[in-house]
């Protein structure tokens, strides 16, 4: 029987409640959120309360380094490096290490956590594995304490093992839309290749990075979808991007997001991803506007400063907003993701080899 108390729980305080016990809601949970059932304020509080119990206050602030641009011969539609795009954007092979390194020194300066080194391609190949090993050098020659996340598009056998050994912390690879969607969006390479990557990255001891676009044409249905294939790959951290419409790439015309989509976005994959870094990215200040401050709620990571081809707010109107916000900025000292989630994997001490029994 029902208690009077549990049947005038809303559903907003029912998915708060079952993310602190790290349960991923119903598709029908996660749809009502979507599909405006509840009210938008009292969906942000709930996804709040959970931000709150596994993150604090903090804000990890990230910053992406494009160390070659353009040029691409995948034909993502939401990419202004695809092959055919007509977007204006810079193109220039790769950068030198030490200008990586002079990019990083000023970020890392202004608070940022995580430097990510992103390059335009289908993957690396052995030469292009050499030139981030030799920027993450760079990189962590003046600041070792910083984390640096690779992403270079599908990987093959040796290579996650290569950039871990070089001192890369993460590797990042979006699914970006849901298996049934992913055809009409790109033709070049599957959604079971972006898989095969954030799996070959985990494997390699890389802490996996991967999320997704909204705004591509996607339903409440796809969303949810998307969320449950991502939280199946159980990655660290979960950039969530609003797409950026360029002229010259075929989603341009695409302009479909509000700010109160994006944030219900964002509280649901707050809800499937408790505890896990969730990364307010790409199109923020353009579709969120005026509610950015709103989303610090619900993401507890972001990237400061100008994104692959596009620019960004300016820096210090990003700090500013986190601390008028009642925020503040993740020191490098500080641990990101929540202890549950750092002494999951026991080394072995006891049985074949020592002198105690098996756990048997």
């Amino acid at each position: 029987m029902i208690s009077k108390a549990e049947s005038m729980t809303t559903l907003p305080e029912t998915l708060a409640e079952k993310a602190l016990r790290r349960e991923a809601p119903t598709r029908t949970e996660a749809m009502a959120v979507l599909g405006g059932a509840e009210e938008l304020l009292d969906v942000v509080a709930a996804g709040a309360r959970v931000r709150r119990h596994f993150f604090g206050h903090r804000v990890k602030l990230n910053t992406i380094i494009n160390m070659k641009s353009g040029l691409c011969p995948e034909d993502c539609s939401y990419c202004s490096q695809r092959l055919g795009s007509r977007t204006e954007i810079l193109k220039y092979s790769w950068i030198p290490p030490e200008e990586a390194a002079e990019h990083a020194d000023r970020a890392v300066r202004a608070g940022v956590k995580r430097v990510c080194l992103v390059a335009s391609g289908r993957g690396p190949g052995d030469r292009d594995i050499t030139r981030i090993e030799n920027a993450i050098a760079a990189v962590k020659g003046a600041h070792p304490q910083v984390e640096i996340c690779a992403c270079l598009g599908l990987l093959t056998d040796g290579q996650a093992e290569r950039l871990a050994a070089a001192g890369a912390h993460a590797y990042s690879h979006n699914l970006n839309t849901g298996e049934e969607r992913y055809a009409g969006i790109c033709s070049t390479h599957t959604f079971t290749d972006r898989v095969d990557t954030v799996r070959r990255a985990g494997a390699a001891g890389l802490s996996p990075c991967s999320g997704a676009i909204f705004g591509m044409g996607e339903s409440d249905a796809d969303i949810v979808d998307l969320a449950v294939a991502l939280r199946e790959l159980d990655p660290d951290s979960v950039p969530v991007n609003f797409l950026i419409p360029f002229d010259g790439t075929p989603l341009g015309n695409r302009w479909e997001l509000t700010p109160e989509r994006c944030l219900r976005i964002l509280a649901v994959f707050r809800f499937f991803f408790p505890d896990v870094e969730v990364r307010l990215a790409g199109g923020r200040e353009i579709h969120l506007r005026s509610l950015q401050p709103l989303a610090l709620h619900l993401a507890n990571s972001i990237f400061l400063g100008d994104y692959l081809t596009s620019e960004g707010q300016p820096g210090a109107d990003d700090l500013r907003m986190i601390a008028d916000a009642g925020f503040v900025v993740e020191g490098a000292d500080e641990q990101t993701l929540p202890a549950a989630r750092h002494d999951l994997v026991a080394i072995r001490r006891r049985g074949a080899g020592s002198d105690k029994p098996a756990n048997a």
